[in-house]
């Protein structure tokens, strides 16, 4: 390869990372581009975040960017809602999502509102980054994926990045939006790696993306249940069945014309979320499936495959029980495959 091809591929690649150290490249591109942005929230500093995300970026940024708060959700997003009205862009690390349940009025009650009710006179450009979902042991309190509730509301925007490659991208993107978005980061994708593209461009929001193409059936998953769809998809090809595997990156708002194009290309659809099913994100997308055109193309009922309707268990085989595991994922589309309608 000579210089100048060499320097090309270093500029569009960063070679291999993690999901964390991606998170923490897009942080630190968007403080050093912006003085308005900086990130606050409990142990983000010295510390480095719950799950190491932050890093050291106290210490190259100092503490009045990366500011260490109280362990007051409230009070932190409320902080955060403020800054962003007086045109800062914060970003808040919330440790855990559950732990969101003692802030959701400032979420939903002011940072989704606001600009509404005030006839847009203001906006909120404000990130809530917040790590969800089980597979550390970390039980009931800890566990849960509360996408679906964040979802509902009116003026929030929702993304849930299961890729290593798209996830700085995504992140410069929540940043610079105008309105709040709330940013779900599994907490077992942290580690996982993946190629990222070097330079500070935008992975546009409101976009679905499809992984894999397979005339068979239509797998759709969210978050860490990407990867588990697409392991499955290359099980069931040895089989001789070939999955589509499409990917709601931004959950609100849902660019559905991937899903349902898939859906009508392949006639069966599986529908795959770590949550409990009952009133579930799925239930959201099986109703836009079911009210579209899309439903005539169907060979099978639509199926859902969920988390169980029960907190989180800590015991690790009743933890791994209670979310689709790989085998699930395959068992369940192999017999999508073969029902009729």
């Amino acid at each position: 390869m000579t210089a100048i091809a060499e320097n090309a591929a270093a500029e569009t690649e960063r070679g291999e990372m993690t999901y964390s150290e991606a998170i923490r490249e897009g942080l630190a591109e968007a403080m050093a581009a912006d003085d308005r942005v900086f990130m606050l929230g409990e142990d983000v500093g010295v510390y480095g975040g719950a799950f190491g995300v932050s890093g050291d970026l106290v210490h190259r940024f100092g503490k009045e960017r990366v500011r260490d708060t109280p362990i007051s959700e409230l009070g932190i997003v409320g902080a955060a809602v403020g800054a962003a009205l007086a045109g800062m862009r914060p970003i808040v690390e919330i440790q855990f999502s559950d732990f969101t349940c003692q802030a959701m009025d400032q979420i939903v009650n002011q940072a989704a509102k606001i600009h509404f009710m005030l006839g847009g006179a203001v906006s909120v450009p404000m990130v809530l980054r917040t790590p969800l979902g089980s597979g550390t042991g970390a039980a009931a309190q800890h566990s849960q994926s509360l996408e679906a509730w964040f979802a509902h509301v009116p003026g929030l925007k929702v993304v849930m990045p299961s890729t290593v490659s798209e996830v700085k991208g995504l992140l410069l993107a929540a940043i610079d939006d105008p309105n709040p978005v709330v940013f779900l980061e599994h907490k077992l994708l942290y580690r996982t790696k993946g190629v990222v593209p070097a330079g500070a461009d935008r992975v546009p929001l409101g976009r679905t993306v499809t992984r894999r193409e397979g005339a068979d059936l239509t797998i759709v998953a969210t978050g860490v249940m990407v990867g588990r769809s697409l392991e499955a998809a290359e099980r069931l090809a040895a089989e001789g069945i070939e999955a589509t595997v499409v990917d709601p990156v931004t959950l609100t708002p849902l660019d559905e014309a991937p899903i349902l194009d898939a859906v009508r290309r392949t006639g069966r659809v599986l529908l795959v979320q770590e949550a409990p099913g009952h009133v579930g994100y799925m239930g959201e997308i099986a109703a836009r499936i079911a009210g579209s055109s899309a439903i005539y193309s169907l060979e099978a009922p639509i199926k859902r495959l969920c988390g169980l309707d029960a907190p989180m268990p800590y015991a690790p085989a009743l933890e791994s029980a209670m979310v689709p595991q790989l085998d699930d994922i395959v068992s369940a589309a192999r017999t999508l495959a073969t029902q009729e309608a």
